[in-house]
């Protein structure tokens, strides 16, 4: 099936196209036929039919003057496992993340500044994400210098420090000074 499934399912949503799935159930018909018998107009009964062939319930071939449509049994002897199971999710989601980035972020910075913290968690990690890269992989900060680093963009330092930590970004960890105190040090997660 070369349609969105959720297409697919939606053709059953509308009683005059299950009345002509049944009635094409009985046999191969034609637009003013099925107008006739189902108390339609041709111009309504023809939307159904394009829903129906668009989706590969029904198929249309051309006989003379009219054009006939029957059922596509393939597609209807299926289980809705088997429909649900070859599926394939839209491309349109993966494409438009980028672009939801580049609003966020341009939503939320102004000048290379953070001027709010985003309240949606979606958004709130993007921002973070952008922050982060402000950061080297594999290098240890003290809490001062993640501070100083995070103030460049917010002065709420504290807030987004949590924010690493909660979002599994940063790894915070007790470190032992040679003089016997402890140090909290920060690294990328």
């Amino acid at each position: 099936m070369n349609t969105d499934i959720t297409d697919f399912f939606k053709c059953f949503s509308d009683r005059s196209r299950l009345d002509i799935i049944n009635l094409l159930a009985e046999g191969e018909s034609y637009t003013e036929l099925i107008s006739d018998r189902l108390s339609l107009t041709p111009a309504t009964v023809s939307f159904h039919l394009k829903k129906l062939e668009a989706v590969g319930i029904a198929s249309s071939r051309r006989e003379q003057f009219y054009m006939i449509y029957a059922l596509n049994p393939e597609i209807l002897d299926k289980k809705i496992s088997e429909l649900i199971q070859t599926a394939k999710p839209p491309e349109k989601h993966g494409k438009r993340e980028p672009e939801f980035e580049k609003k966020v972020i341009s939503s939320f910075f102004k000048y290379g500044k953070l001027v709010s913290i985003p309240v949606q968690r979606k958004k709130r990690e993007i921002v973070l994400r952008e922050i982060l890269k402000a950061f080297e992989p594999g290098r240890e900060y003290a809490e001062k210098e993640v501070n100083l680093i995070i103030a460049d963009f917010n002065d709420d330092f504290c807030t987004i420090r949590r924010e690493f930590i909660a979002f599994n970004m940063m790894a915070r960890e007790n470190k032992k000074q040679k003089d016997g105190s402890f140090v909290l040090m920060y690294r990328l997660a």
